[in-house]
């Protein structure tokens, strides 16, 4: 217990972040559609998350690289939750888009300085316990944050929510200036500009991207699985009521089970974090997710819909970790927040071009044309990603098995 006194304070700060995440969330939605009225006002709050990421991370993982991670996440935290208390002063004007960009982009920068702090932070051995940990939080968010959010409702208003969100943020500020302070970042040379030091550290993911293809090429396949993803998620509400013809009621279940599914295999997954290899959790996980794809994108009712949004929620939370673990095992931690970040940058590119491709393709042509043409490609990333993270694990085992049997 001594041992993860620390590690446990940091997922109590992450777990508390996250509930309160799913509470501003659903709280934000409300707030903007009881002010305009339009479907269209709340669509663009959606917008503003990947427009966010597109805006920070050409630049940001340049910061989080050169200054104390502990300090810039608690940082993150309270600018959050003070702008997220300015937003009900703002909900009935145009200003409220900015403010929720600019909190956007504080959290499109939390993510790779919390990965970083994570990497140095957690013991190798430990890693992947931690993940699989962290995702368990995370699906116990995605249940218990709604819920908190329906009391808080019924205790009082949106703004009242909004204004709880804000207070968990300074909360979890707090928590995370109890953890250690591991490090001041990389020096800068006062005498360049800070253009001159972003394209340096272009120039320097991509001298490492040359040198770590194979690690890189695993990161960009598991990236185009979430861009996927992201996208095909934009169809789901399309699919389920006008190709499966579910009911407002009938989808919410669809919802509630896939909910089911991840926290189920979040479960699993902390409970075996220690006989698993990330590379067999990462690969087999993501083939899993694909299969769940395909097996909703071909139903023609709830209970084959169903099944399919169990296994590939089952499934997400095993690629996840995996991932996240392959992630931290083999990117240095020094330049984390670099390569994170420009790689971010072309996911965000690829979400917003995919998504918008998808949604063309399915008025042009239909909708559940395109679920299963999306299902297909994402099928077929999987199985090169599959392929190629076995690949490299079991040349690893042979190698270990072989230099064994010559002593």
């Amino acid at each position: 217990m001594r041992k993860w006194k620390y590690p446990l304070l940091l997922l109590a700060g992450i777990g508390i972040s996250n509930v309160g995440g799913w509470i501003y969330l659903i709280a934000l939605n409300l707030i903007v559609l009881d002010e305009w009225g339009s479907p269209l006002a709340v669509v663009i709050l959606y917008v503003l998350k990947p427009v966010a990421a597109l805006l920070t991370n050409g630049w940001a993982g340049s910061l989080i690289d050169r200054v104390n991670k502990r300090n810039l996440m608690a940082g993150l935290d309270f600018f959050r939750g003070v702008l997220i208390a300015v937003l009900p002063f703002l909900s009935s004007s145009w200003w409220v888009y900015a403010v929720v960009l600019i909190i956007n982009m504080g959290s499109a920068m939390f993510y790779p300085a919390s990965m970083a702090y994570i990497t140095t932070f957690i013991p190798r051995g430990n890693r992947q316990r931690f993940n699989a940990l962290r995702g368990l939080i995370g699906s116990g968010a995605f249940l218990i944050g709604p819920g908190i959010a329906g009391l808080m409702f019924m205790m009082g208003t949106p703004t009242f929510a909004l204004y709880m969100n804000a207070l968990a943020l300074f909360l979890s500020g707090v928590i995370t200036l109890f953890l250690p302070k591991l490090e001041d970042g990389i020096p800068v040379d006062t005498g360049d500009t800070k253009w001159e030091v972003i394209k340096e550290d272009w120039r320097m993911v991509w001298r490492f991207s040359r040198r770590a293809t194979y690690v890189m090429v695993l990161y960009v396949l598991f990236s185009i699985l979430i861009v996927m993803t992201a996208a095909l998620d934009s169809l789901e509400a399309a699919f389920s009521k006008e190709v499966l013809h579910l009911s407002n009621s009938t989808y919410g279940y669809l919802v509630s089970i896939a909910g089911g599914g991840f926290v189920l295999g979040s479960i699993l997954n902390a409970s075996l974090s220690h006989k698993l290899h990330h590379m067999h959790l990462m690969g087999f996980g993501s083939l899993l997710v694909s299969g769940g794809y395909l097996i909703y994108s071909f139903s023609e009712g709830f209970l084959l819909a169903a099944i399919g949004f169990a296994v590939l929620s089952f499934a997400l939370a095993f690629a996840t970790t995996g991932f996240e673990t392959f992630y931290q095992e083999h990117i240095p931690a020094e330049i984390m927040g670099r390569v994170a970040s420009m790689y971010g940058l072309l996911e965000g590119v690829l979400v917003i071009l995919s998504t918008v491709l998808i949604g063309v393709g399915a008025e042009l042509v239909s909708i559940r044309f395109v679920v299963i043409a999306g299902s297909m490609i994402m099928l077929g990333i999987t199985v090169i990603l599959y392929i190629s993270s076995n690949r490299n694990y079991w040349e690893k085992q042979l190698r270990r098995n072989s230099e064994c049997y010559n002593k």
